[in-house]
C-alpha cells in the first residue's frame, strides 16, 4: 500500500465520436502480446467517460488515500503504485493519429464534476495529464490550463 500522490488524466487515443467499450479497453490491455495487445495483468484506468458523459468504473478502490495492491492500474509506467488514472473516450482526429480534444460536452461536464469531487476528497494529490510524467500527447489537452478553468488550483 502506498500514498496517493496522483491523479493523472487520460484519452483512449481513439477517433472522434467513437465509444469504446470497457471490454475493448480491457482487450487491449490485457490481451498477450503475441495475439495484439499489450499483455498487461490489469486495465490501464480507474474510471472511463464515456462519449456520453457516462462514468463507468473499470477498476474498484475504497476511495481513501492510499492505493492498494489491488487497485494498481497501469496508466502511466513509473506512477502506477501512486496514482488513478481516469480515461476519457477519444483524443484524436478521424485520421487516427492527430491528437486533439474531441471531450464532448458532457464528457467535459463528467469530467469537471468528477475531477472537483475527487479534489475535495483528496486535496494533496496532484491532478496531472498524463502528458506530465511520459512522452505522450494523452489526454490531448493542457490539464493544467484546464484546472484553472475550472477553478482548481494546485
Amino acid at each position: 500500500m502506498a500514498k496517493l500522490k496522483y491523479l493523472v488524466l487520460h484519452c483512449t487515443a481513439t477517433p472522434e465520436g467513437r465509444e469504446v467499450s470497457s471490454d475493448d479497453i480491457r482487450a487491449w490491455h490485457t490481451t498477450p502480446v503475441s495475439k495484439g495487445g499489450r499483455g498487461w495483468s490489469q486495465v490501464g484506468y480507474t474510471d472511463l467517460i464515456h462519449l456520453n458523459g457516462e462514468v463507468e468504473r473499470l477498476v474498484d478502490n475504497n476511495e481513501d488515500a492510499n492505493v492498494d495492491h489491488w487497485e494498481i492500474t497501469n496508466g502511466a509506467k513509473g506512477y502506477n503504485s501512486i496514482s488513478r488514472h481516469v480515461v476519457y473516450v477519444g483524443g484524436v482526429v478521424a485520421d487516427g493519429k492527430t491528437t486533439k480534444d474531441t471531450r464532448t460536452k458532457a464528457q467535459k461536464a463528467a469530467m469537471e464534476a468528477y475531477v472537483k469531487e475527487f479534489h475535495k476528497k483528496h486535496p494533496n494529490v496532484r491532478i496531472i495529464g498524463h502528458n506530465e510524467v511520459a512522452a505522450k500527447d494523452c489526454p490531448s489537452f493542457d490539464v493544467q490550463v484546464w484546472l484553472k478553468e475550472i477553478g482548481i488550483n494546485q
